[in-house]
């Protein structure tokens, strides 16, 4: 194979493997836009607790409760560090932002702002500002595996593959079930649905605690990978809002679509001129909102 090719090839999935995060986070804010209008901007915040739980839950649990040898693992972690992440979404959803929605949205954009600064503020109070390291990778992802151009690791090659089913299984219900129609239709004539005995506070906050989930679960996939930092939401949230826009603001499609291509560009921008791989995002971001502001899977009008 030409060294030129295998070398595009090969940055091409280690950007891929950023854009799985991508994705991942901007699915939990198109839905959370979406399906409620309100722009989540302690999204990175709860991603960052989503990888802190991961780490307490091995790391510090056990000594917590006089069982210094014990280690809750990777795998529990998966389940329920997203689930916790929920939870605290949906108590954010029902005794903060419900008092909102009659208010101007930047209201709970302020919300959630002072919400991201109160979680990173007690995280560095309480852990390494500069990041540390996550323990518990699962032996059985450790290594390396060939993919003929590259040897990759296991376990990026399986945050690859997980977070693309997760998306698509996502998007699926959202898009093609009759539980994403009563969502949908809950968000966008609440009195005509609450005609037929469903719940709608109910399903917004489940919805909402949805979201967050998402990015609990995207936190928990990256604490093996990145350090765990009370900063790494802070360093990603604006990347994601850009490709929240370059998808289209609501669209599950474009969200998914776009941050995995943006993952992809980025990677593949360092063959060529590595320094412009972390503006290449906004760059593209100025020239959709210039030719269509919608996103390029938005809604016109």
């Amino acid at each position: 194979m030409d060294p030129m090719i295998r070398l595009i090839l090969a940055q091409g999935m280690l950007g891929l493997n950023n854009g799985v995060f991508y994705a991942m986070l901007s699915l939990g804010l198109a839905v959370i836009f979406g399906l409620l209008n309100v722009v989540n901007f302690a999204h990175g915040a709860l991603y960052m607790l989503g990888a802190f739980l991961a780490l307490i839950l091995y790391s510090y649990v056990g000594q917590w409760i006089g069982m210094a040898d014990l280690h809750i693992g990777f795998w529990p972690a998966l389940i329920l560090a997203p689930l916790l992440v929920a939870c605290f979404g949906m108590l954010i959803e029902r005794f903060l932002l419900r008092r909102l929605y009659k208010l101007d949205p930047i209201y709970s954009l302020l919300l959630t702002f002072g919400i991201t600064l109160v979680l990173q503020g007690l995280f560095i109070n309480y852990f390494n500002a500069s990041g540390t390291p996550y323990p518990g990778m699962p032996e059985s992802m450790k290594g390396v595996t060939n993919l003929g151009f590259m040897m990759f690791p296991k376990y990026r090659l399986f945050v690859i593959i997980f977070s693309i089913v997760v998306c698509f299984v996502t998007w699926y219900v959202i898009e093609r079930t009759r539980i994403g129609a009563r969502l949908r239709a809950g968000t966008e004539n609440p009195e005509l649905v609450k005609a037929f005995g469903i719940n709608v506070p109910l399903m917004v906050m489940l919805t909402f605690g949805f979201g967050t989930g998402l990015a609990g679960l995207a936190g928990v996939l990256a604490a093996p990978i990145y350090s765990v930092s009370p900063l790494m939401g802070a360093n990603l949230i604006i990347v994601i809002f850009a490709v929240v826009v370059i998808g289209g603001m609501g669209s599950i499609a474009g969200a998914v679509i776009t941050g995995f291509s943006l993952g992809l560009i980025e990677g593949v921008t360092k063959v060529f001129y590595a320094p412009a791989a972390n503006t290449v995002i906004f760059l593209l971001m100025v020239i959709v909102l210039l030719v269509r502001p919608s996103g390029l899977f938005g809604r016109q009008g």
